[in-house]
C-alpha cells in the first residue's frame, strides 16, 4: 500500500511560549514510524500538516494516511487532518473526528465520563477567570489549560493550596494560553497510564507506574511539562522511575483495565488510546484525561514502553495500529483485501 505520513514537525516558534511546540513530533520519531511502515510492506511518503493537504492529495496517490498530526493551533487543532481526509475519502489510522474534538477538551470529556459512570476529579471550568470557586471543591486544586497536551501549561506551581494562589494560576492560564482554565481536585496517588491498542481485536497493554519519588530534588512530583520535556535529565533531577506492569494486585489491574477500554469505547477511539490515571492509597482510580493521539517516540513515549511490555515491537506496534485502521476500512468496502501485504498482516496478527 502507498502510505502517507502526516505530522507537524517539532521546531522553534518565534513570540510563542516555551511549550508552544511541545504536543509535536521529533524528526526521529516521524523517521521512525516512516522505517516501521516501511518494514511492513508498504511505501511511504512524508508531509507535514502545515502544508496544503488539499493541493497535495490532489497530486499524489495515497491509499491511507498514518495520522500523528496535532494540527495547526486551533481550537478544534487535532480535528484538522482527519476532517481534510474524510472531506477528500482518504482511509486514515485513529480516531475520527468527533472523537479527536472531544478528548482534546478536558472538561467535555470530564462531562461525557461521568455521564458513563467512570470515576474523574471533580472540577470546574473558568472562562473569564472571575468566576466563584465551587464550594465544593476541596484543595489542593490543580490548574490546567482546557484544550492541551502534553501538559502544556501544567507547571508545579500549577498545583495550590488557597484562593489566592488559585486565581493567579487560573488567569496565568487564560492570558497566555488564550483559553478556558480547568480547576479540578488534585488526586494524591500512583500515576498511571493505561494503552489500548488495536489490530482485530481491541487489548489493552500492560499498565505503566511512573514514580516520581527520584525526582525529589526537582520539585516536580507529577507529570508536569517540565517532567515531560525534560525526563531523563540527571542535571534537573527529572528522572522518574517507569515500572511496567504497575506494581499494583490483580483485582485493581483488572478494574483499570476495564476503565481503560470503558474509555477508549466512550469517547469513540480508533487503533489507539493512552488514559491517565491517578491511584489513591485505598485504590480508587480516578481518571485524568484520554489520549487519543498518544506519543509514539520509540525511546521515550509511554506507548511504545507499554507495548514493549507486551512483547510487542516498534515496527509491529506501527503496523498493528495500521492493521486495525485496515480492517475498519475493509469492513467498509474503501479497500481490498489484495492491498495488504499478506506476510506481515499475518505476522503482526498472531501477536493477538
Amino acid at each position: 500500500m502507498d502510505i502517507t505520513l502526516v505530522f507537524n514537525l517539532k521546531k522553534k516558534e518565534e513570540n510563542k511560549p516555551k511549550d508552544y511546540c511541545s504536543e509535536y513530533d521529533s524528526e526521529k520519531t516521524v523517521l521512525s514510524i516512516a522505517e516501521a511502515i516501511k518494514k511492513g510492506g508498504h511505501q511511504v511518503s512524508l508531509i507535514d500538516a502545515r502544508e496544503d493537504l488539499f493541493a497535495y492529495f490532489k497530486n499524489h496517490k495515497t491509499d491511507m494516511v498514518f495520522n500523528i498530526a496535532e494540527g495547526n493551533g486551533t481550537k478544534l487543532r487535532e480535528s484538522e487532518v482527519p476532517a481534510i481526509l474524510d472531506m477528500l475519502d482518504i482511509p486514515y489510522t485513529g480516531s475520527g473526528v468527533m472523537t479527536m474534538a472531544i478528548a482534546l477538551n478536558k472538561t467535555l470529556t470530564k462531562k461525557i465520563m461521568r455521564s458513563e459512570g467512570i470515576i474523574t476529579p471533580n472540577f470546574q471550568l473558568f472562562v473569564k477567570g472571575t468566576e466563584r470557586l465551587d464550594q465544593g471543591l476541596k484543595f489542593p486544586l490543580i490548574v490546567k489549560p482546557n484544550r492541551e497536551g502534553s501538559a502544556k501549561g501544567i507547571l508545579s506551581s500549577s498545583v495550590v493550596n488557597d484562593e489566592k494562589r488559585l486565581y493567579e494560576e487560573i488567569n496565568k492560564v487564560i492570558k497566555f494560553y488564550r483559553q478556558e482554565a480547568l480547576v479540578e481536585e488534585f488526586i494524591e496517588g500512583k500515576e498511571l497510564t493505561v494503552g489500548v491498542l488495536a489490530n482485530g481485536i481491541v487489548r489493552v497493554l500492560p499498565i505503566l507506574e511512573i514514580d516520581f519519588s527520584s525526582c525529589k530534588d526537582s520539585s516536580e512530583y507529577f507529570y508536569s511539562w517540565r517532567m515531560k520535556e525534560y525526563q531523563g535529565n540527571q542535571d534537573l533531577g527529572l528522572i522518574p522511575t517507569f515500572h511496567c506492569p504497575a506494581r499494583i494486585d490483580k483485582q485493581t489491574e483488572e478494574k483499570i483495565e476495564r476503565i481503560a477500554l470503558q474509555c477508549h469505547e466512550v469517547i469513540g477511539c480508533h487503533d489507539m488510546s493512552r488514559t491517565d490515571i491517578r491511584l489513591t492509597k485505598d485504590n480508587i482510580p480516578y481518571v485524568l484525561e484520554i489520549n487519543p493521539l498518544p506519543g509514539l517516540d520509540p525511546d521515550e513515549s509511554n506507548f511504545p514502553i507499554m507495548a514493549k511490555a507486551a512483547g510487542i515491537t516498534y515496527n509491529e506496534m506501527i503496523n498493528s495500529i495500521l492493521e486495525s485502521a485496515f480492517r475498519r476500512y475493509l469492513k467498509g468496502g474503501r479497500l481490498s483485501e489484495s492491498s495488504w501485504p499478506l506476510g506481515t498482516r499475518d505476522a503482526v496478527s498472531t501477536r493477538n
